[in-house]
């Protein structure tokens, strides 16, 4: 009798992880915001906003980087499951919303709106479209669409580090801020156009498919 084969449960924990990750992000972040949070951020000196900010930074990057460990262990382990699969994606769009409304919360960085609003839009487009198709026809995760989530967390990595306390807090030259500002905000608009790329492919598939039954 073949013994029954059980998945390394490591994968799906790191992918749990990641998703309380973004909302314990989001809430350090926001709540390091000047006003952020009523009474707390009035008696926030710009060395805790720093604290705040950097604690927030460093589960950001910490939890971006379990996006490839825990599909590689997945593969490496054979520990590929239904639920790590359905896991995933929420894990991502928890991290990425989490840090855009973290970031935005700040109010400092006025000209990544726009990018940060597409990126959603697009994000809630297309998990409504999987629902609604659900069923029907599968829409499988394409290879552009994994390097826009590349694209989105290294972006949203960069907009949290331009942030005038963290890049302070770092002693990094403030009269090099506004350039690494612009860099950032180039890397959003990058990551916001192949994003919404990738939801027309979705939508476009989805129609192709759709006609055909």
């Amino acid at each position: 009798m073949t013994p029954t084969h059980h998945a390394n449960p490591i994968p799906n924990i790191l992918t749990g992880l990641r998703l309380i990750a973004g909302v314990v992000m989001f809430l350090i972040l926001a709540g390091a915001a000047p006003q952020g949070l009523p009474l707390l951020s009035d008696y926030l000196s710009p060395d805790d906003q720093f604290r705040f900010g950097r604690t927030a930074f460093v589960i950001f990057v910490v939890a971006a980087s379990t996006d490839w460990v825990d599909g590689f262990l997945a593969r490496r382990w054979h520990s590929t499951t239904r639920w790590g699969a359905i896991l995933d994606p929420i894990a991502d769009k928890v991290l990425i919303t989490g840090a855009i409304l973290g970031v935005l919360a700040w109010g400092s960085v006025p000209q990544a709106a726009i990018p940060c609003g597409l990126i959603l839009f697009r994000e809630f487009a297309v998990s409504a479209l999987r629902e609604t198709v659900a069923g029907k026809v599968k829409l499988p995760v394409t290879l552009l669409a994994k390097w826009k989530t590349t694209l989105q967390m290294l972006a949203l990595g960069a907009l949290q580090l331009a942030l005038v306390p963290l890049w302070e807090g770092f002693g990094l030259p403030l009269e090099w801020l506004p350039q690494f500002q612009t860099f950032a905000y180039v890397l959003l608009w990058i990551a916001a156009i192949v994003t919404l790329w990738t939801g027309w492919q979705y939508f476009s598939k989805a129609q192709q498919k759709m006609s055909q039954l």
